[in-house]
């Protein structure tokens, strides 16, 4: 049975506060005169009124000796009835009276043969993509509200989803076992028995991470993505299956061992190996690219770093290269080998030569002789033997280079210097890709790219580089088996400087072509502009987007919920519209702040050169009234364990509740509780289970580890979060603090074992790990957390932590510094109804943009600069109105993720349309921002 706490079905909780029992629990005074005319004692009066009030807040019945004692007091209190009243009915016949009367108040049906079909199809419908009883539970519940019935009591929509979902669970495992060949599922079954040279099964390939971005963890990564694919096309077995109900199965192979597995039916078996083995050839696809992508930035960095070593070292090889050709001057100049052989050689031809002065290439054979003398093989022999001395006064220059170090050491160290006087780094990426290349060529033809675009430039270019990988010459053709000529214009002048030789027309260097190839594939990642076919994470995201028709269905309510528009003005809302809407925002923001700049106080702009200036202001420091209160509260403060509260909170929250096994089941520990509040204390305080085993008795690190592995989970651990959350929201306390609608985002190193993909060394820490992402409430409490890598600018997961806050506490202002904001951010968090005020550094130097080309300002000018520049590009905005709104609802829906999408609206990108548009609205939102935090330092 499933445990109702973990259900949103009413019932009444541990921890009720004074706000909850006046809110939810004060009778009106027409409620008592309803109750008081409807009942003929005080027992029953109370009884009624409980009744009434219970089902308000819960809709439901609740039985009476159910009720928790605060409540049956504060109600009895408030309408004053004589102390020691207790509800209760003598009659059945009374209760069930009052019921009815109640549920015709309230204005609802009870029609329980109606509730239940409405459960039904609710929990079968969701039961395709949901696994969690729990969830579809609260499905349910949800259906049967919304048609105004009565609930039907919890164990009937309990063993409703039991039922419901083991029928189509084994009927979408059935599927899967259908949709494979017996050869493919003998194949899976052997991951349980054989085994790696390390003594483990094979199963457990498809559970391991990536490792570091090194060269031989590269290697390996690509021989797994071989043997993954050798399993079977996961895709066809997968097919009508929900992405949901995969990620679900697959996560309860993962949390089981190969000996659990062996004892499952075969049907289930099968299915849930098959849904790893598909999600470990996404992953593996996803760790390939992204180790792709910072094994060409890690080479870049490298190129760039042996510039500055190269400049610091200049000198030395500027004289070098000096040197060496002074020495091949000598060699040429007169008195040197070179000159001299070709002196010699002159002399010794000089009669031959004078005898067949002004003989042409048509001359015959008998004139040549007779001009000899007919001695024509002296004559051969002595040119024969010019060339020779010749020839050895080239070999005496083509010696000095030698002993220099050779041609190919002459050109690197010029190709060094050059790459320095012209900031050319490109020229050195291809000596750091080294052995790398025979990987990255493996991978390319390994993984299927795809463009997200009409522009195919990078990717023919790659096919170019693919057809001529064996080509060991400095040179390859410039034009493609069509005869056509390969476009490179998606390169950077230094790339084209690089690749083009002008001696050699028609052709393409190699190596730097080579490596410029794999430079912009890396970024074409990136920004999304080129997708890896059957991975998650590089996937087509223009893709997931809601198709316009859905988008237009939603669009009314998104367009209200999130402020843009009020209610009974959606239908009129459109392209125009919201074109109008920022233009007044710039327009009117600008204004003010210009009007009301001679009156400021706090805010300088330089006059000559537009930078503005913050006055300093100095803090007033504590009161001693706020340090006597802090030791006032320090005193009155009792001292708890950590373990304590952990346990406390556990037992009044019941936010242990929401941990369990991956299957979806009741977990079977002998005491949950205790073991849940146990691991959490362990996990939290990043103690391994074994160590805490030594200092907790009654323990073991098995059992610990046994259950962080195989009952938690950051999808549940979330929910625990929000169970806090929200509790703690509940405290009148919090509210001392503030009201919940803003919040703080900022980021906290963290480390992390050095061989994974996410650890990554942190320029603002200097040293290796990951980055805790927090969303702190102005309630001081956090809302929400995200571990990321250190190399990402972490505004991509700013309001992807505002949409997936799962609690009762919705920030609409969120504060953030540098790294929190970037022009897309802006946009999007406008489009999503958030305020972004970030802490800018540097803020001196952005650029302010205008509403018009015409528009000036007698006071803020300077700060928009040149006069008739940094405009709004208000068609293009207009333009993609539609394309907005659809990128908007769907991260709204949960449709894409908010970081996919930033990840991928990169500047980098001069393909993506998207990027443009978002940038131009984050133009105006962030200009307007500034001009009213002007406005406020006035």
């Amino acid at each position: 049975m499933t445990s109702i706490e973990r259900t949103a079905y009413p019932r009444f909780k541990r921890l009720i506060t004074a706000h909850e029992l006046h809110l939810f629990f004060s009778p009106t005074r027409a409620e008592l005169q309803w109750a008081a005319d409807a009942t003929d004692g005080d027992e029953h009066l109370l009884a009624l009124l409980l009744m009434l009030k219970s089902y308000q807040r819960m809709g439901c019945f609740p039985a009476l000796e159910d009720v928790p004692a605060q409540v049956v007091e504060f109600v009895r209190r408030q309408v004053e009835l004589s102390e020691g009243t207790l509800p209760q009915y003598r009659a059945e016949r009374t209760a069930k009276h009052h019921r009815g009367l109640v549920r015709k108040k309230v204005g609802v049906k009870y029609d329980q043969g109606e509730a239940r079909r409405i459960a039904e199809r609710s929990i079968r419908k969701e039961a395709a993509a949901k696994n969690r009883p729990a969830d579809l539970i609260n499905i349910a519940l949800e259906k049967v509200v919304e048609a105004g019935l009565e609930l039907p009591g919890f164990s009937t929509f309990d063993k409703m989803a039991s039922k419901i979902r083991t029928e189509v669970n084994a009927s979408i495992r059935e599927g899967i076992h259908d949709r494979m060949s017996p050869a493919q599922r003998a194949g899976l079954l052997r991951l349980l028995e054989e085994r790696d040279s390390d003594g483990t099964t094979l199963f457990n390939w498809l559970k391991k991470p990536a490792k570091g971005p090194t060269w031989s963890h590269f290697k390996n990564l690509a021989k797994r993505l071989d043997w993954l694919d050798e399993l079977g096309d996961t895709s066809v077995w997968m097919e009508s299956v929900a992405t949901g109900k995969i990620t679900d199965f697959a996560g309860e192979a993962d949390a089981a061992d190969a000996s659990e597995l062996r004892d499952y039916a075969p049907i289930k078996q099968i299915a849930l190996i098959a849904c790893l083995t598909h999600k470990a050839r996404m992953r593996v696809r996803d760790d390939l690219a992204t180790m792709f992508c910072k094994r060409v930035a890690t080479k870049i960095k490298k190129a760039k770093e042996e510039l500055e070593a190269i400049r610091l070292t200049e000198r030395e090889i500027v004289e070098a290269l000096i040197g060496n050709y002074r020495t091949v001057l000598k060699n040429i100049d007169d008195g040197g080998p070179a000159h001299q052989a070709v002196q010699k050689a002159a002399v010794m031809t000089a009669e031959v030569r004078e005898a067949l002065k002004g003989l042409d290439d048509e001359a015959p054979v008998d004139e040549v002789a007779q001009r000899l003398g007919g001695k024509v093989s002296p004559a051969v022999l002595a040119m024969a033997k010019a060339l020779l001395v010749q020839a050895g006064g080239l070999g005496a220059v083509t010696k000095a280079v030698e002993e220099l170090g050779g041609f190919d050491q002459q050109y690197e160290q010029i190709e060094k210097v050059s790459a320095h006087h012209g900031n050319f780094w490109e020229v050195l990426l291809y000596g750091q890709i080294g052995r790398d290349r025979a990987v990255m060529f493996d991978l390319a033809e390994k993984l299927e790219f795809t463009e997200t675009s009409e522009d195919r430039r990078v990717l023919d270019a790659l096919a170019h580089a693919m057809r001529h990988q064996s080509t060991r010459g400095e040179y390859i053709t410039a034009f493609d088996e069509e005869g056509k000529e390969v476009d490179i214009s998606f390169a950077t002048q230094n790339w084209r400087k690089a690749v083009l030789d002008k001696t050699r027309t028609g052709q393409f260097v190699r190596k730097h072509f080579e490596a410029m190839i794999f430079t912009a594939l890396a970024e074409e990642l990136r920004t999304g502009d080129v997708a890896v076919v059957g991975s998650e994470e590089y996937t087509d995201w223009s893709k997931q987007l809601l198709d316009w028709e859905v988008v237009q269905e939603k669009l009314g309510s998104y367009l209200v919920e999130v402020g843009l528009c009020k209610e009974g003005e959606t239908a009129a809302f459109d392209a125009v519209s919201f074109r109008r809407q920022l233009q007044d925002k710039l327009t009117a923001a600008a204004a003010a702040a210009d009007a009301g700049y001679p009156d400021n106080e706090g805010l300088v702009i330089d006059p000559e050169t537009g930078i503005p200036s913050l006055k300093p202001h100095r803090s007033e420091g504590q009161r001693p009234s706020a340090r006597r209160l802090e030791q006032e509260i320090k005193a009155r403060m009792p001292e708890r364990s950590l373990m304590g509260i952990v346990a406390r909170t556990a037992y009044w929250v019941d936010w242990w509740q929401r941990f369990g096994p991956a299957s979806g089941n009741e977990p079977k520990l002998d005491d949950p509780f205790g073991r849940y509040v146990i691991t959490t204390f362990v996990k939290g305080t990043n103690m391994g289970p074994y160590e805490a085993a030594r200092h907790i008795p009654g323990v073991s690190g098995h059992e610990l580890a046994y259950t962080a592995n195989r009952h938690f989970s950051i999808v549940l651990l979330n929910e625990a979060i929000a169970d806090l959350v929200n509790a703690h929201a509940r405290l009148d306390i919090s509210q001392a603090w503030g009201d919940g609608t803003t919040v703080a985002a900022d980021g906290t190193h963290m480390d992390t074992y050095l061989d994974n993909l996410l650890a990554e060394t942190s320029v603002r820490y200097g040293k290796p790990g990951g980055i805790a992402y927090h969303h702190i409430s102005d309630t001081y409490i956090a809302l929400f957390t995200h571990f990321i890598p250190c190399g990402v600018w972490e505004a991509v997961y700013i309001i992807e932590g505002l949409l997936k806050n799962s609690s009762e506490v919705k920030p609409t202002t969120v504060h953030a510094d540098t790294q929190g904001q970037s022009q897309p951010v802006f946009a999007l968090a406008h489009l999503l109804g958030f305020d972004l005020m970030p802490r800018i550094r540097n803020w001196k130097g952005l650029t302010f943009y205008r509403p018009s080309k015409t528009t000036e300002y007698v006071h803020i000018d300077a700060l928009f600069g040149e006069a008739g520049k940094n405009v709004i590009d208000w068609d293009l905005i207009e333009s993609q109105f539609r394309h907005l709104m659809k990128v908007a609802v769907s991260v709204r829906e949960g449709a894409i993720s908010s970081s996919t999408l930033l990840k991928r609206l990169r500047s980098g990108s001069k393909k993506n349309a998207t990027y443009a548009a978002f940038r131009e609205v984050g133009r105006v939102i962030r200009t307007e921002l500034f001009s009213v935090m002007s406005r406020d330092v006035l």
